[in-house]
């Protein structure tokens, strides 16, 4: 084989190796902006919603779809998972419409999870089991499932379709935290900023929507520390 021959082989080689990479650059890119796009018009939506409710409901609602329900008081009474009345009719007003932006918006079927999640502070309590995580998983789970039991109890919900029931149970999930993702006084995980944990922030609940973005951009983080892109 002449030098000629070998240089043209290795140029063919380095243009099919480049243009391999460009187009793996432009899929990357493609999966990240739609993941943006997608979250960002949800986000839009539920707060053009909700605007007028959130200081008085004492709501939150995040860029990552998390709408956080931050005063304990409100929510359930100490060491307890019944709702309190003033959250039941908070829920009541509340459910039906953000279920009614998710069921009749065109990202709705992005939609994989909406997770309601319990969250507790570190206060131990016996009664439930004596590792005090263990019975603050007990706690916040059934906090998580008390909203979830209401939900399907309200006359709104009943009112959906066959069709609309059987989504929004594919949907749901009720999870337990426990104290796992405590938050500091400026509503921070703890774990990450070492900060002390402020109880009232700590003991809250969160409606957490997953959008099958979620799942490409995890795929796209674990392929690259694996090195696959």
């Amino acid at each position: 084989m002449s030098v000629s021959d070998l240089m043209t082989g290795l140029m063919i080689i380095f243009l099919f190796v480049t243009v391999s990479y460009m187009v793996k650059v432009q899929d990357n890119q493609s999966v990240l902006t739609d993941y943006v796009d997608t979250k960002k018009s949800l986000h839009d939506k539920l707060v053009k919603e909700f605007q007028g409710d959130t200081q008085r409901w004492q709501m939150s609602i995040g860029k990552d779809l998390t709408m956080k329900f931050e005063n304990p008081t409100v929510l359930f009474s100490q060491g307890e998972y019944d709702l309190t009345p003033q959250f039941q009719d908070i829920l009541e007003e509340f459910l039906p419409r953000y279920f009614n932006i998710l069921l009749n918006d065109s990202l709705s079927d992005r939609i994989q999870e909406i997770r309601i999640e319990g969250h507790t502070d570190t206060v131990p309590y016996p009664s439930l089991d004596s590792d005090p995580y263990i019975a603050n998983i007990i706690l916040s789970q059934r906090r998580a499932l008390s909203v979830v039991e209401y939900f399907r109890g309200l006359p709104s919900f009943q009112q959906y379709t066959e069709e609309q029931q059987r989504k929004i149970e594919f949907w749901l999930t009720a999870t337990g935290f426990s104290y796992g993702k405590t938050l500091d006084n400026e509503g921070k995980y703890t774990m990450v900023t070492n900060k002390p944990i402020n109880l009232d922030k700590s003991r809250r609940v969160e409606i957490r929507i997953v959008t099958s973005g979620d799942e490409i951009l995890e795929s796209f983080v674990e392929k690259n520390e694996k090195g696959l892109l």
